[in-house]
């Protein structure tokens, strides 16, 4: 069993319970925590975060609303910056192969998603590619955003100073022209609740807009069920204190 699975409870039936739904690859509780279940040069770099999972990301970020294109020519070599937004890492891949063209001299790019970035000169000098696309990113303030230049090499060389202003420089534009959106996290929660206690939490669910609701009958117990929701990050406090005013008994909460 993984050590990042954490199990705890004083019954029995319940912790047997959670078990078999972690074999079967569904959410799993805690009293405090819910899981779910070339050739060329290259340049990566990464964050020094434990998790790569974006979702270990609290609170609400903007992104990239729609794919966008910046065109410019410096010193008679083309370039083409191309961003987009990305929901995790392994959408990076599939994008630059969407974007990138065989054809041209080099296709570098950098990506962020939470605090994991990575970027890649393809074969300019070192640092003189990828680092300024992704300082371009980082200075945005977007997030879960990719961005890939794709230079068609014009006869001029630009010097490592005319490099990094380049491809900083067409990124930056890129992103100031993209069009963006906020994305609020949302909460994975869940609480055991009595049957004759469901209409009371299913309106509150649906005045605080929560999402997935599921329920669970299997808990162990008799005459409870296990119902389990998704709620914007900034309405858990509100969604909880509205649930405990109205259930006329003690209601725990389980949530990451």
């Amino acid at each position: 069993m993984s050590a990042n699975w954490l199990f705890y409870t004083p019954c029995s039936k319940l912790n047997h319970h959670l078990y078999r739904r972690r074999r079967n690859h569904h959410l799993i509780f805690s009293p405090d925590i819910l899981f779910s279940v070339t050739g060329k040069q290259m340049v990566t770099t990464s964050s020094s975060s434990s998790s790569s999972n974006p979702n270990n990301n609290k609170g609400a970020f903007t992104t990239i609303k729609e794919r966008v294109t910046f065109e410019k020519e410096i010193k008679k070599s083309k370039f083409i910056a191309i961003a987009g937004h990305i929901p995790d890492e392994r959408s990076a891949q599939s994008f630059l192969s969407e974007v990138k063209d065989p054809r041209a001299t080099h296709n570098c790019w950098a990506y962020k998603v939470g605090e994991q970035y990575r970027s890649n000169d393809d074969g300019e000098p070192s640092g003189t590619a990828g680092k300024p696309i992704h300082s371009a990113i980082a200075s945005s303030g977007l997030d879960r955003v990719m961005v890939v230049v794709i230079r068609y090499f014009g006869g001029i060389k630009l010097g490592t100073g005319g490099l990094v202003r380049a491809y900083g420089g067409v990124a930056a534009e890129c992103l100031r022209n993209a069009p963006t959106c906020l994305i609020k996290s949302k909460v994975p929660m869940g609480l055991e609740v009595p049957f004759d206690l469901l209409g009371v939490l299913y309106h509150q669910l649906q005045s605080f807009q929560a999402e997935d609701i599921k329920q669970d009958y299997d808990t162990g117990k008799d005459g409870v069920t296990m119902v389990t929701f998704k709620v914007d990050f900034d309405r858990v406090q509100g969604l909880e204190e509205a649930i405990k005013a109205n259930c006329s008994r003690d209601i725990v909460f389980y949530k990451r």
